[in-house]
């Protein structure tokens, strides 16, 4: 991804139309540092730099190191000059995937339309969503407080008609915010920013238009086409004019189809008690079958993860009528569960994965009326936890044992 200029004196407020802004761009502000931060309070507003302690570079940095020209890819020798008093933290690679799996799930519930660009950003496309959540901008204020209040780190995000100017958008809001860039307004947007801003813009090539007189791109949209295409090549030369000119044909690419969809919970001290895992099942099976019906999906297959305190680990699945109910997934998962003896030292690590995945509008076969009501009374809960957040609504025998919440694994 483009790591283009930004633009200090750019406007924060270009207005509240988001008809038409349907693709989002969400990108988690210093990442890795942010995530650092969740196991190190006590670090929060000082300058924090993750990477190498002697050698290596920098892999991330806090604003506030960021504050003294800190920046990622940067030695760590220069870094540790320029802030002296600046914090290293070794990375924790394990942590950011585990946090990124976790953003990644909220961003699948809310459109299967999701395009993964790396480890902290990715591409939405919500105009299937807009009926079921309400206009682009509210979805993207909807994902920025439950990133915030599930995961615990920041999330800017970029709201506009394109893919290009959305990341643009992301990038301005940071750090912790959202911009919105109507369609009628990206022009304007766009041409209010320096050259460098453009995808494709390097040194290299911001050198080469500077001495056309192009730092802009005002400037650069009213080039004549032939002009650039002398100055950078046809193929650069159009590309980078479409741009300047708010043309960005391209649309949000998903990942393949998911081959399953699934949780696990790893347990900060080993489980011997079969009730608790029972009930760590029960809101495994409910979150799993909720991905399920957000992305329009069912499952002809139930599995069950089960890691022992001695890192054993074995899986268990059964095939099952094609379902998204929870109800049916936890059944499945129990009568697994059953069939596992679980040792004097218990286990580390319990999941649920639905397999064998298929669109639902392919045709659920529901076996009683019973399962429709269920379906219906589940339904109805994606809604509350959607508007009011996750902890608002749960099965009852999870509010009665205080059960583990799964950390995404």
């Amino acid at each position: 991804m483009s790591r283009g200029e930004r633009s200090a004196e750019a406007r924060r407020d270009w207005g509240t139309d988001d008809a038409g802004c349907s693709i989002l761009h969400v990108d988690m502000d210093a990442f890795f540092a942010a995530v650092e931060l969740l196991d190190r309070p006590d670090l929060l507003g000082r300058p924090v730099i993750v990477g190498g302690e002697q050698r290596g570079v920098v892999l991330s940095a806090t604003y506030e190191a960021r504050e003294f020209g800190v920046h990622s890819a940067m030695p760590m020798s220069r870094a540790r000059a320029l802030c002296p008093q600046a914090v290293v933290l070794a990375p924790h690679h394990d942590s950011y995937t585990r946090v990124s799996r976790h953003v990644m799930e909220i961003l699948a519930e809310v459109t299967p339309v999701m395009e993964k660009v790396s480890i902290d950003e990715a591409f939405l496309d919500v105009s299937g969503a807009v009926r079921r959540l309400g206009p682009p901008a509210a979805i993207a204020r909807q994902l920025r407080e439950r990133i915030r209040t599930e995961v615990g780190i920041p999330a800017s995000v970029g709201v506009a008609a394109t893919k290009f100017v959305a990341k643009l958008a992301s990038s301005h809001a940071k750090p912790d915010g959202l911009l919105l860039v109507p369609r009628a307004q990206t022009v304007h947007f766009l041409h209010a920013l320096p050259v460098g801003a453009l995808w494709g813009v390097g040194d290299k090539t911001r050198e080469r238009l500077h001495r056309y007189g192009i730092d802009t791109v005002a400037t650069l949209a009213a080039t004549p086409v032939r002009t650039l295409h002398r100055i950078l090549g046809v193929a650069a030369g159009q590309r980078l004019h479409d741009l300047a000119s708010g043309r960005d044909p391209r649309s949000v690419e998903p990942e393949r189809v998911e081959k399953s969809v699934g949780t696990e919970t790893t347990f900060s001290a080993d489980v011997t008690d079969r009730a608790t895992l029972e009930a760590v099942l029960l809101d495994q099976s409910h979150r799993v079958a909720a991905r399920l019906r957000a992305a329009g999906l069912v499952g002809r297959t139930v599995a069950i993860k089960v890691r022992f305190a001695d890192f054993r680990t074995i899986t268990r699945s059964r095939a099952t009528p094609a379902t998204d109910v929870g109800h049916d997934v936890l059944g499945v998962a129990r009568s697994l569960l059953a069939e596992v003896a679980v040792p004097a030292d218990g286990v580390r690590l319990l999941g649920v994965r639905v397999e064998q995945l298929a669109p639902a509008d392919g045709g659920v076969q529901l076996r009683l009326d019973e399962d429709d009501q269920r379906r219906d009374a589940e339904a109805a809960m994606d809604s509350i936890r959607r508007r009011f957040g996750a902890a608002a609504l749960g099965p009852a025998a999870l509010l009665r044992r205080g059960t583990e919440q799964p950390g995404e694994g």
